[in-house]
C-alpha cells in the first residue's frame, strides 16, 4: 500500500491491470483525449493529476484519492450501503451549474448511493463510468432544478453523442445543459431550458468537452 501512495502512477497503471481498464477508455471517462492517461502514466505529463480528475478516477475505479497522489481523503468516511448485488454509485462533491457557471473545484466524493443493477441496465447505463453530481442554478428549469441530483453516465459522452442533456466542460465551467446537433458537420447547439438564460445556437464540437449524459434526477418533494 505504501508503494502506491508514493508512486501514484505505478498505483494508477496497477489498478487498470487488475481491472482489465485501457488507458483510452479511463481518459473517456474524465473527458480527456485519448491519449491522456497513457501519457500521464508512461511519459509524465502532466507531472500530477488535476483534483477533478484525481477526484473522477478515484470515485470510478473506488479507491481513494490519496492512492493516486492526493491528500488524505478530507471528509469523513461515508457508511457503505450494502445489498445483494447493488451497485454503489459515488456522489461527488462538486455542482455542474445551471445557472451563470460554477468554477471546477476537484471536491472529494462525499457519498454513495445503491442501485439495483437491472434498474440501472433499463436505464442503459454503464455502472462502471455512473457518479451523482448537484445542478446548481435554474437555468434548466423546469427539467432540472437547484438542488437536484442528477446520475451522469461518463461512458456515454462524444462518442455516442446524440441530442439530450449532458454535463459538460465550457471555457473551464462545470455546466448541464442540453446539447442538440446543429446543421453542419461536427456543429452543436448548447440550450438552456428555461428561456431567461442564455444558449449557444452553432458552436464547434472542440468548444466543450463533454463529461456525461445526464441519465436520471432525483429531487426533494418541495
Amino acid at each position: 500500500m505504501a508503494d502506491f501512495v508514493q508512486n501514484p502512477r505505478a498505483a494508477l497503471d496497477r489498478l487498470l491491470a487488475d481491472k482489465g481498464i485501457d488507458y483510452a477508455r479511463l481518459s473517456q471517462v474524465i473527458g480527456r483525449n485519448p491519449a491522456y492517461i497513457q501519457q500521464y502514466i508512461k511519459r509524465g505529463s502532466p507531472r500530477r493529476l488535476a483534483e477533478q480528475d484525481r477526484a473522477r478516477i478515484a470515485a470510478y475505479l473506488g479507491v481513494s484519492e490519496a492512492m493516486l497522489g492526493g491528500p488524505v481523503q478530507r471528509v469523513a468516511a461515508p457508511a457503505r450501503v450494502r445489498g445483494p448485488g447493488m451497485i454503489l454509485v459515488p456522489k461527488l462533491a462538486i455542482g455542474a451549474s445551471a445557472g451563470a457557471g460554477a468554477s471546477i473545484d476537484g471536491e472529494p466524493v462525499e457519498g454513495e448511493v445503491a442501485f439495483d443493477p437491472k434498474w440501472l441496465r433499463d436505464l442503459g447505463a454503464d455502472p462502471r463510468a455512473l457518479s451523482i453530481i448537484r445542478v446548481e442554478g435554474d437555468s434548466m428549469a423546469p427539467t432540472l432544478d437547484d438542488g437536484d441530483d442528477i446520475l451522469v453516465d461518463g461512458g456515454d459522452a462524444a462518442a455516442r453523442l446524440r441530442d439530450g442533456i449532458y454535463v459538460l466542460r465550457m471555457d473551464d465551467v462545470l455546466m448541464v445543459k442540453r446539447i442538440a446537433r446543429a446543421p453542419g458537420q461536427g456543429r452543436i447547439s448548447v440550450i438552456s431550458d428555461n428561456p431567461h438564460y442564455r444558449s449557444w445556437d452553432d458552436l464547434p464540437m472542440a468548444a466543450i468537452q463533454l463529461v456525461g449524459r445526464v441519465v436520471w434526477t432525483g429531487r426533494r418533494v418541495r
